[in-house]
Formats: structure tokens, C-alpha cells, sequence
């Protein structure tokens, strides 16, 4: 059923940014951090960032507002999901994920000029804070789902695991850690490795997992594996790039070898999920050529590619991400 759109939900809609903005900067500002441990007023935290106290103070009776600081009085604390998530002290912070969105909007603010021109808008700065946000984004996002997942799909016949882009490695690492048989290879560009190594040390794999720069457009693929798991990596590229990037996958498998695509999928008319449809704007502004698939145009390129016995897995992770495996011929 169609969802119902009225004046105030078009306002709201209009204006929701206001809430992401304050978001952001709060996690740029280190807000949650300062908060952390003890309540406070807003003149300490002024003192603390530093900053102007007219607008840390307007800032954290926003972000009150918004449910993820808590005032009593004169004094300010973090909520509960603040603490667990957006504090750096914090196992369970997500502030990397949320700086690389941040990094994202002026790319979105110029959406009208990728829609006229098809090509990109978003300015890469390319420094090590702009790929530290995006490569320990992703393992945020991966580290909500990669140990539940580990423990769900059956590897304990499979020696040797590719994670292709794999960033930081987040889950190839997970995936060695439930089955002690295996290793793995993290394959991606080279200024990845200082992030893939320090999360292969911090969980104690660096016998059983070794990092391999390239570029798996260009380069060629060292050794052989019986899996290889693709996750985020082929909504970058056009179908040209996607069909070489599994031809390279393909290559790099023995046979009976288990191919893991992990996508956020849109069903048969490119509309749903919501978030899919989304997703393939921000693909417009910050690549060449990448967009959301379906699961009918993966599955045909899997394929195409020499995989038999495709199939979508039983699995919905955030933003309703999915799951397709394959066997090689």
C-alpha cells in the first residue's frame, strides 16, 4: 500500500536534514565522547571541545531533543544508545560509519547536477581521515553482522577464504575466528592494508590471514580458493565492471568453489526497498557507473559468469541487505 503523503510529512521530509546535520557534527565535535563517564553542564563542555557555549549549549538541548543526550537541571549525560554507539570509549561505536556519511552530503546537496550529467559530484579528498571513516565505517557495519553470520553458514569443509574488496576484513576475519581450519585472504587497494593489518592483529589472526594489495579491475588474483565473499563491492560498477569482477572472482576458485555476493537488492520493479532505490543515488554521485541490482540481474550474472545451483540465502541484514551464493561448475 502506497504510503500517504501529507503537507506536514513533506515538510518534515523537507527538513529532516536538520536532524542529520546535528547528528554528525556532534560526532565530529566528539560531543558523546565528552559526555562519557560523568554529567555535565554545558559551560564544562564548552570548555572541554573547546567551543562557543552559546552553541554547544544549543547543540546538546537539540540532540535532547532528539533522544540521545539526557538533561537534568543544568546538567547533561548521554542516553543509553549514545553511550553504547557514538562514544569513541565505546566497543560498539558507529561514529566512523556516521563521519563517512557526513562526507557524503555535498555530494547529495549537487544530486540535480548527477541527474542532468549522469556523472559524479562528490570531490574525493582522498586522505588518510576520508578512508579511515570509510574502511572503519565499514567494519562498524560489518561488526553488526559478521559474527552472527559466521555462525550461520556452514564452512567447516572449506580451507582457504577470499574476501575480495574486503577493506579492513572484517568478514573474512569473523569467518576464520568460527572455523579454526580456515585462513584467508583480504584482497584489495594497496592503502587499505594498515587498516586490514591492525584488525588482523586485534583479533589475533595474523598466522591465518594475510592482506594482498591490488586491484581486482586490473590485477590478476594470487592463489586459489574454495570461497570467495564479495560484500558491497559490485554496486561500484557498471554491468561491464560487475561481469569482470565475478569472471575474476570465478578464476580465483577451484571447482565446487562457493561464491558469497552481499548487496543491498531491489526486487523486480527497481522501487523496494526504499533504501535500495536510495542507495542507487548514492551510487550516482559518488561513482562512474554503480547502482543497486536486483536479485534477478545478479543471479543472471553469477551465471554468466559459470556459477550453477544460485540461490538466494534466508538472511536480512541492515538496511534489508541480502545474500546469493553460487557454486562453480
Amino acid at each position: 500500500m502506497a504510503e500517504t503523503w501529507t503537507i506536514q510529512k513533506i515538510l518534515e521530509t523537507s527538513g529532516s536534514y536538520w536532524n542529520v546535520c546535528a547528528l554528525h557534527n556532534a560526532v565530529k565535535l566528539g560531543i558523546f565522547t565528552l559526555l562519557d563517564g560523568k554529567k555535565q553542564t554545558f559551560k564544562e563542555i564548552a570548555e572541554r571541545m573547546p567551543g562557543d557555549e552559546r552553541g554547544v549549549e544549543m547543540l546538546l538541548n537539540a540532540l535532547c531533543g532528539m533522544g540521545l543526550v539526557e538533561k537534568e537541571g543544568n546538567l547533561y549525560q548521554n542516553s543509553k544508545a549514545a553511550k553504547e554507539y557514538l562514544s569513541q570509549d565505546s566497543p560498539q561505536y558507529i561514529g566512523y560509519m556516521i563521519e563517512h556519511h557526513a562526507q557524503l552530503v555535498e555530494g547529495w546537496n549537487r544530486l540535480d547536477q548527477a541527474v542532468k550529467s549522469g556523472k559524479p559530484t562528490r570531490v574525493r579528498s582522498n586522505t588518510k581521515k576520508e578512508r579511515e571513516s570509510f574502511l572503519m565505517g565499514m567494519f562498524n557495519l560489518a561488526m553488526s553482522i559478521a559474527p552472527g553470520l559466521a555462525r550461520q553458514i556452514d564452512f567447516s569443509q572449506r580451507k582457504h577464504i577470499l574476501d575480495l574488496g574486503g577493506g579492513p576484513g572484517t568478514y573474512c576475519i569473523q569467518f576464520c575466528l568460527a572455523n579454526p581450519q580456515l585462513s584467508g585472504t583480504i584482497y584489495d587497494l594497496p592503502e587499505s592494508e594498515e587498516f586490514a593489518q591492525k584488525t588482523i592483529e586485534r583479533f589475533g589472526l595474523s598466522q591465518r590471514v594475510r592482506f594482498v594489495g591490488g586491484d581486482y579491475l586490473k590485477d590478476e588474483i594470487p592463489g586459489s580458493y574454495d570461497i570467495a565473499w564479495l560484500s558491497h563491492i559490485l554496486h561500484s560498477e557498471g554491468d561491464q565492471g560487475c561481469d569482470a569482477i565475478l569472471k575474476k572472482a570465478a578464476g580465483s576458485l577451484c571447482a565446487g568453489g562457493l561464491l558469497f555476493v552481499h548487496e543491498f537488492l531491489l526486487d523486480s520493479s527497481k522501487t523496494q526497498p526504499l533504501f535500495a532505490s536510495l542507495f542507487s543515488l548514492n551510487m550516482l554521485v559518488n561513482t562512474q557507473e554503480g547502482r543497486s541490482y536486483s536479485q534477478e540481474e545478479i543471479e543472471e550474472k553469477m551465471a554468466k559468469a559459470g556459477f550453477i545451483e544460485i540461490q538466494r540465502l534466508p538472511f536480512s541484514g541492515p538496511n534489508q541487505s541480502s545474500i546469493i551464493v553460487g557454486k562453480k561448475a
